[in-house]
């Protein structure tokens, strides 16, 4: 009975007592889990009070795939070629018809004051070969080359043509304003030269001689110190060939330059001559040689040509052989220009030294500004300037290489001329405008009172690629 009893009370269960259900292990709640996003949903956005408190861009930590395109690098100087290429026709430009060639005799003459005339193939081959053209100038824009006859023109033609007449050579400065013309001119001056088969040597620009850029050697036996710039002078032989070809054939050898080369026969030309330089060293012997012989009795006149005055005339960046700085009279191409130009080396054949200034690549030069002051204001009869006495950067040597100059300035275009310029520009077809007196007039204003290049600039920089 005590059993049965016992397994009774094991069998009723007081009320009280509970047994918790069983759950199933996936309902349970895991550990990776918290209550902080419920929280967080619950709560109130950040006041944002700046741009500083903006949500922030993820930043990507991977990059986008690219097609790489081999690209191929320029030549050596392949870039320089093409910076200063220079094209002189536009087949897209309409031609002009009724434009008169040029001819010896048309640049001389008053009544062709304000004409367009254009230039033949062969002078302008010539005039390529000398470097002539500039990079500066909007040959490209017209179907040939062509220019513009001006008061100025006339006046520096007649003059060269009547120191061939005189036998006597004409030194000339051509100076002006920016843009006005001045290289132009002397190119007009280059054109009228190669047409009357005289000998045209031209240096495009002074700052090549004395930049430092050009190789250079001492010239023995020289006092003072002279130097000689072998390869540009080698260059400017083979452009003096190439432009006077024709007219050095015929001259025959004066003198016995066996000494420079053996390659020269008995009958020898200056052609000969000029061909017999093949090394850079003989550049300058050669060059020297050629010079006396032009400068000989009986031989056609001379018309030598530099761009960049100023850049002659100051201290070069080269150095002798202690060290000390070369004036730019020193280098020898330069001391050959000088003597001619101030009349120290004799044209008997008559011919002109020709030098123009340029405002677009220069420094001021005292010297050089005073005595042009001075011969200009002499030939005008006005009161001669004197120099400033607080100044000490006088160069006697410029003075003396200048003092024997004309001064010829080129300013700007009359409005008959530029209304000429402009129509030509319009029968061109870049010039889009209605040409009446209105637009002459505004054009010619805004180009600074006639000045050429600015009146380009206005007229045809938009159609300039």
């Amino acid at each position: 009975m005590a059993s049965s009893a016992t397994s009774l009370r094991t069998l009723v269960r007081p009320s009280s007592i509970s047994v918790a259900p069983r759950i199933h292990p996936i309902l349970l709640p895991r550990a990776s889990f918290s209550t902080s996003a419920f929280l967080a949903a619950a709560a109130p956005p950040p006041t944002i009070k700046s741009r500083r408190d903006l949500p922030k861009k993820t930043k990507r930590t991977f990059k986008k795939k690219t097609n790489v395109v081999a690209v191929k690098k320029p030549q050596p100087g392949e870039r320089k070629a093409f910076r200063k290429r220079i094209q002189l026709s536009n087949n897209s430009a309409l031609p002009v018809q009724g434009i008169e060639d040029l001819n010896p005799e048309l640049l001389t003459k008053a009544e062709n004051k304000g004409k367009m005339v254009a230039l033949p193939d062969r002078v302008v081959d010539q005039l390529r070969a000398l470097e002539a053209f500039k990079t500066t100038q909007t040959w490209n824009l017209f179907r040939r080359p062509h220019f513009l006859v001006r008061d100025e023109t006339v006046e520096l033609m007649s003059k060269i043509a009547g120191s061939a007449e005189k036998k006597e050579a004409l030194n000339c400065v051509l100076t002006g304003s920016k843009l006005s013309g001045k290289s132009l001119t002397m190119m007009q001056a280059m054109a009228y030269g190669l047409m009357n088969e005289w000998v045209v040597l031209h240096i495009p620009e002074g700052q090549d001689l004395t930049n430092g850029n050009t190789e250079y050697s001492y010239i023995e036996g020289t006092e003072p110190m002279q130097f000689a710039q072998p390869i540009y002078c080698l260059k400017l032989l083979q452009n003096i060939y190439k432009a006077n070809k024709a007219v050095l054939e015929k001259l025959p050898l004066a003198q016995d330059w066996s000494r420079l080369t053996t390659h020269l026969k008995k009958d020898a030309t200056l052609a000969d001559l000029v061909l017999s330089a093949k090394e850079s060293e003989y550049a300058w012997p050669t060059l020297s040689a050629l010079w006396t012989e032009l400068t000989q009795p009986g031989r056609p006149p001379v018309l030598f040509a530099l761009d960049g005055l100023a850049h002659i005339n100051k201290i070069s960046d080269y150095r002798d052989p202690s060290f000390n700085q070369v004036h730019a009279h020193e280098l020898a191409l330069v001391r050959l220009f000088v003597d001619a130009l101030s009349g120290k080396t004799k044209l008997p054949n008559g011919g002109a030294i020709i030098a123009a200034t340029s405002d677009n690549n220069t420094h001021y030069h005292p010297s050089q500004e005073l005595v042009l002051a001075q011969l200009e204001a002499g030939q005008a009869g006005r009161e001669i300037p004197k120099p400033d006495p607080y100044e000490r950067k006088y160069d006697e040597r410029v003075y003396e290489s200048l003092k024997n100059s004309h001064v010829l300035r080129i300013g700007g275009v009359s409005k008959e001329e530029g209304r000429v310029l402009m129509e030509y520009w319009g029968a061109s077809g870049m010039l889009r405008s209605v040409l009446n007196s209105r637009t002459v007039a505004e054009k010619w204003a805004l180009g600074g009172h006639g000045i050429v290049g600015e009146m380009e600039r206005v007229s045809l920089m938009t159609m300039r690629m």
